[in-house]
């Protein structure tokens, strides 16, 4: 077996985790724990990608609402569809970062850095301009050390002996989500 196929045989444990920091996001209403750093904010945004099936049956379906809502992402989820690519806003030591993040690769795309005090200021001196690189690459670092620790706390989670109940608790939550 190559990298290749041991990527695609892996890739739903990418797309578990998508839907489980889904799940820990709404568990606090936006708010998850992370040991090494404390609270932090993680909201689902209005857009994600759903996957279903392989081969010629595979089926993408992009569902798009309000924040919180995106009830036809949870109907999907129901109906045995995984998360493979959703927008989120994390929030960390009064920074935001909004990005996407691809569930099989466990890949950020369209990382979006917050404003920081280097980054709004204007200058061509070259010590300014090195601050500034460097300002935007230490943000670049945190969040992915951020997304790094809750891949972290999910695999412990994920691999614990508490995995099936914490299962029972998504399916509840899933369910509980969906439109009548």
């Amino acid at each position: 077996m190559d990298l290749v196929d041991v990527m695609m045989e892996k890739g739903f444990l990418g797309q578990d985790f998508l839907t489980w920091l889904w799940y820990k996001s709404e568990e606090r209403g936006g708010t998850v724990y992370l040991p090494e750093a404390g609270d932090i904010q993680l909201v689902f945004e209005k857009h994600m990608l759903l996957e279903y099936g392989e081969g010629e049956s595979h089926e993408k379906v992009i569902c798009q609402g309000l924040q919180a809502e995106l009830k036809e992402a949870r109907t999907g989820l129901a109906m045995g569809k995984k998360i493979e690519q959703a927008r989120i806003l994390l929030t960390r030591d009064n920074y935001e970062w909004r990005l996407t993040l691809k569930g099989s690769l466990l890949e950020l795309k369209s990382v979006r850095l917050p404003k920081t005090m280097t980054s709004t200021e204007e200058s061509d001196d070259p010590a300014a301009m090195e601050g500034r690189i460097l300002d935007r690459i230490s943000m670049f670092e945190l969040v992915h050390r951020t997304i790094d620790e809750l891949f972290r706390a999910f695999l412990q989670v994920r691999l614990g002996p508490d995995w099936q109940t914490d299962i029972a608790k998504i399916r509840v939550w899933v369910n509980k989500g969906r439109p009548a």
